[in-house]
């Protein structure tokens, strides 16, 4: 079967968030929110951050950010699925 953006994660990876640097070498299809809080990123696509408040701790997001920024994010141990 071919492997697209909607097919099952088959790794992970640790995100730390910056200030500038995008989240890693692979485009995650999602990511999972260990710590609860905010998270301020840029999806893919689009020219522009955007806030998440409250996200909740044990949360799975399909979204594909190329950035999570520090500044503005309080979530903690994310993870992107790829």
């Amino acid at each position: 079967a071919r492997d697209t953006a909607e097919s099952p994660a088959k790794n992970s990876f640790s995100i730390t968030p910056h200030a500038t640097n995008e989240v890693g070498v692979y485009l995650p299809r999602a990511i999972y929110v260990g710590g609860g809080g905010d998270i301020t990123m840029r999806l893919e696509g689009d020219t522009a951050d955007t806030e998440w408040k409250a996200v909740a701790s044990g949360s799975l997001l399909p979204v594909r950010p190329v950035y999570i920024r520090a500044i503005g994010t309080s979530a903690s141990s994310i993870l992107g699925l790829y």
